[in-house]
């Protein structure tokens, strides 16, 4: 009670006393053009109406206007000098064993045998045409010989080579390959790379190289009786790619060249009905389905790229098995591998009899029965550089390097530098190697070439980007207009523009991480590769994942992350320097501190590891391929089975008895978990299990994993809600989420209905473990199996938390910024939740739960859509998914039909309220803006009527 005795006024009595009159704005939504927010609201849904907007005097004082215009240079790069060579040691800093003498490469006119067109290789003119259109003028002589070898050309010899990064090792497959397919009507080829990056760009350029090249036709009768019932009449190569998240449909007999990654050259969904993507169901193994039905024999060659990664820890025991089962067939294939980090011998160009070879390299080529060559030739030599305390050094020899290396401790280098670096007034960039790195990469820029600058970690790349940035030049306008056109294509994504790269790229600096989307990616490298942008900062990831080539290669520290560069991947990352027809010679900047010294000692010197085989007791790949080789009944009986491990890289490592006991052990285990049976014959027949399994394309411990929360779930499967379904098709080993961010976790259990709890129980979730998880700031010992167990269920249950609102319309960036991810790692997880949920259909259909299988079909479509399920037919259209296609919905377009009929002009108010901000830019540069949006909006009419009319002639076939 007030003091006079009355009753307080409340907020709302007081708002009814007032005089102010207010004007209602409910029911209203303001057009596009008159909204100044940021940020779009996640959830709301926007109209486009004519309906009068009330104005009011409020102004939003947040909202800034941004300029697409460059403003000077807030930072001034340290200079770089050149100091005059006079006799000193090491002067001559190019890599002698990589230069070879001059003279020593002559054309195709001084040498017949470097021109494809050579009879010799016997290649089709068309094909040659290509080649040269794609800039194959000539090859290189250690090329030539390397092809003429005895055995090669015709199939008959395997070949196992190495050669540096940017030596043309990859022409030397593609002949081999082109050459096999081209020459018979059935001959296939299987090409197989560790990146889905590589496997893009490796698809456009085959297809390139094929374009009006045709193949051999044989008729009927000129074929082997075995080969007759395969004929068909085309003449024309078909390239196809298969990876994590292509949405390749295709049938065996569709393809002539499968471009593969590790996993999809062993597992890939082949659809017998292409058009429809229901029927993905019907996915079976690429290799293992060929076996199994007897129409091995059309493979004619396998191509392994990068060789070297058969020792890694997590993928390389899929080319160690892939390359056993050719080896095991009982008609020839010929194999290729090929690295630029295997072990070599010093010297110039080298080809040896495996007698010859080193230790290792002898090794890799006896498993494979390999020719085996090798190259040190590289067509744009590489100058290496040490840069301490703003001196750079050159890296001759090791002599050299061990001498500077020895005094770096003191106050002195013994050797005279190369150049020097100026030291810096800017306090960001005091520090000598932060200065060091902005020097040499603005100094490359300014020249005109392109600069790759390699960090440790995803944070560092962005603010090195930003440095970089901030010191850069102005660029004339006709280059910073083609700048402003890559920040609208950034812009237009459906994740919107970075607030980093809206600073970075006017100015020609961008960076290059896992945390960017594919998209993103696609378009920086893009833009770089055709100079728009002068400088990319990046993680390791890169050197491996796409071919960008430049000037200078500069490394910002000793490490990638926690751990020192390796020699593999410093060779990798050193062998971007360079861009052959562009730059007479590459660079590369090794900057670092005196107390990485040592390291940086070591890995100059360094040798490469030796590659060995991944199918070791501690990593398993071996029980994972015996399940394998029995259930295709590529080996059914003991002796079958000895004779399959004596083809095995790791017959030629591991002791003999042990291994032998090994196996035994493994065929036990095998059988103790269902997965193989033996009769009384003493013969291995697989079972339901170990069908789905490898049907499914999983581990054995992940198969017997899934069967068991498949089976529990079938027996009280929680129907009245979606977290159990998404978290069963979340992937049983995520590891790409990073750890888990208990407080977050907390956050969604509090929020879970009823039927969220009963699946949170039902899987075995604690919401009391979560809870002192949080208070904690804890994660996961994982010391033990137990440990292990739990936290891959409670992984995957905040995995599928991040499903559920993708599924549910929550745009990528809402997700990313919820659970305090990179939006990249979201995209990641929703195309790895696609393949593991392909995965689980098949599992499912072989093991006749035709429930959980459609289930599980239903919510793969909403993942591929991000949408609920009304609004999966939009979802179809490129272009259209998630929020975009709930405005499309909201506004009248429900259907195919209905977005076909429109006018492009009109979807362009709707494409502009699906971007997740709003960018006052100019009125200039909106419009230039909005005329990118609308040669979206034609290309979404366009796919309409395509879609709309098959559909038309599909129901009129099915009528007739």
């Amino acid at each position: 009670m007030a003091q006079d005795g009355r009753t307080p006024l409340t907020s709302v009595d007081i708002v009814r006393q007032s005089r102010g009159k207010i004007s209602s704005t409910s029911a209203f939504k303001r057009p596009f053009e008159q909204i100044s927010t940021v940020e779009s609201p996640v959830q709301s849904h926007l109209l486009v109406t004519s309906l009068p907007v009330v104005k009011n005097d409020f102004i939003r004082p947040s909202v800034e206007r941004h300029e697409l215009s460059l403003q000077p240079a807030r930072l001034t790069a340290s200079k770089v000098h050149k100091i005059p060579c006079a006799g000193t040691e090491g002067c001559n800093d190019v890599e002698r064993s990589e230069r070879l003498p001059a003279g020593s490469q002559p054309g195709s006119f001084l040498n017949p045998l470097l021109a494809l067109s050579h009879p010799r290789y016997g290649l089709p003119e068309t094909l040659v045409k290509n080649f040269v259109s794609l800039g194959v003028q000539s090859i290189y002589p250690w090329q030539s010989s390397c092809l003429l070898g005895r055995g090669l050309l015709t199939g008959e010899k395997n070949l196992v080579y190495t050669a540096p990064t940017g030596g043309g090792k990859s022409l030397v497959a593609d002949v081999l390959m082109l050459k096999k397919v081209l020459g018979s009507s059935y001959a296939k080829a299987i090409l197989v790379l560790p990146y889905v990056a590589l496997v893009q760009e490796k698809v456009n350029w085959l297809r390139k190289a094929v374009e009006g090249v045709q193949k051999d036709i044989q008729l009927p009768s000129q074929l082997p009786e075995a080969k007759r019932s395969k004929w068909h009449s085309s003449n024309t190569v078909r390239v196809v790619g298969f990876f994590g998240g292509s949405k390749a449909r295709a049938t065996w007999a569709d393809i002539d060249i499968a471009v593969c990654t590790f996993e999809k050259a062993l597992y890939h969904e082949i659809d017998t009905k292409p058009l429809n993507n229901a029927n993905s169901s019907q996915a079976n193994m690429l290799v293992n389905t060929a076996i199994e039905q007897c129409t091995i024999d059309d493979l004619g060659i396998v191509v392994l790229d990068e060789l070297h990664m058969i020792d890694d820890e997590h993928r390389g025991y899929l080319m160690e098995l892939l390359a056993t089962k050719i080896l095991s067939l009982d008609h020839s294939v010929q194999l290729v591998g090929m690295s630029a980090t295997l072990p070599v011998r010093n010297g110039q160009l080298q080809c040896r009899t495996v007698a010859k070879l080193c230790q290792n390299t002898q090794l890799l080529a006896k498993w494979l029965d390999a020719k085996y060559y090798e190259s040190k030739y590289r067509p744009v030599p590489i100058k290496e550089y040490l840069v301490l305390d703003n001196s750079i050094h050159p890296v001759s020899t090791s002599n050299a390097f061990f001498r500077a290396a020895s005094q770096s401790r003191g106050l002195s280098l013994s050797s005279t530098p190369s150049m020097t670096i100026e030291s810096s007034t800017h306090n960001e960039l005091r520090h000598p190697t932060i200065n060091a790195v902005v020097a040499l990469a603005v100094d490359t820029a300014s020249q005109g070439y392109g600069a790759l600058v390699f960090c440790g970690g995803r944070q560092a790349c962005q603010t090195t980007a930003f440095l970089i940035s901030q010191a850069m030049p102005a660029c004339d306008d006709e280059l910073l207009e083609q700048r402003r056109d890559i920040v609208h294509d950034l812009r237009g994504l459906s994740t919107g523009l970075d607030e980093t790269l809206e600073k970075t790229v006017p100015r020609g600096v961008a960076f290059h991480h896992a945390g960017l989307t594919t998209e993103e990616r696609e378009i920086l490298a893009k833009a770089y590769d055709t100079r728009v942008i002068s400088v990319i900062v990046a993680t390791c990831s890169l050197a491996a994942g796409i071919n960008l080539p430049a000037r200078r290669v500069i490394f910002n520290g000793a490490r990638m992350g926690r751990e020192p560069i390796g020699p593999a991947m410093l060779r990798q990352m050193r062998g971007r320097a360079g861009r052959k027809g562009k730059d007479d010679f590459g660079e590369s900047f090794l900057c670092c501190q005196k107390a990485d010294i040592d390291d940086v000692v070591q890995l100059i010197e360094a040798d490469l590891p030796k590659v060995g085989s991944s199918m070791t007791p501690e990593r398993r790949g071996i029980k994972r391929a015996l399940l394998e080789v029995i259930t295709v009944r590529l080996a059914t009986h003991i002796n079958a089975i000895e004779e399959y491990i004596q083809r095995t890289l790791l017959y030629h490592t591991m002791e003999k008895a042990r291994l032998r006991d090994w196996v035994a052990e493994t065929i036990d285990e095998l059988q103790n978990t269902a997965q193989i049976s033996v009769d009384l014959m003493g013969m291995y027949q697989a079972t339901p299990l170990s069908r789905a399994t490898v049907g499914a394309g999983m581990t054995p411990e992940d198969g017997v994993f899934v069967h068991d929360e498949l089976r529990r779930a079938l027996q009280a499967f929680v129907m009245d809600g979606e977290m159990h379904v998404f978290y069963m098709f979340t992937p049983v080993n995520i590891s790409n989420i990073g750890e888990i961010n208990w407080r977050i976790f907390r956050t969604e259990i509090e929020k879970l209905d009823e039927s969220g709890l009963r699946v949170l129980e039902f899987v075995g979730i604690n919401p009391a473990f979560v809870n002192r998880m949080a208070n904690s700031g804890k994660q996961f010992a994982e010391e033990d199996a137990e440990e292990m167990k739990m936290a891959r269920i409670y992984r995957r249950f905040y995995a599928a938390f991040q499903l559920r609102d993708l599924c549910n319309e929550v745009p990528m960036h809402a997700v990313a910024r919820k659970f305090e991810i990179a939006r990249g790692f979201v995209q990641t997880l929703a195309q790895t939740c696609e393949g593991f949920a392909a995965g689980m259909i098949q599992f499912c259909e072989i093991l006749g739960w035709g429930m959980l299988k459609s289930v599980l079909e239903h919510m793969v479509d909403r993942l591929k859509a991000g949408a609920r399920a009304d609004l999966l037919e939009l979802a179809r259209i490129p272009f259209v998914k998630s929020r975009t296609a709930r405005i499309f919905w909201e506004n009248g377009m429900r259907g195919l039909r209905s977005v076909a009929e429109a006018d492009a002009k009109e979807l362009v108010s709707l494409l502009l309220l699906a971007q997740p901000k709003r960018y006052n830019v100019g009125k200039a540069e909106d419009e230039r803006y909005q005329q990118k949006i609308l040669l979206r909006a034609e290309i979404i009419v366009e796919s309409a009527n395509r879609l709309w009319s098959r559909e038309q002639q599909l129901d009129i076939e099915t009528d007739l």
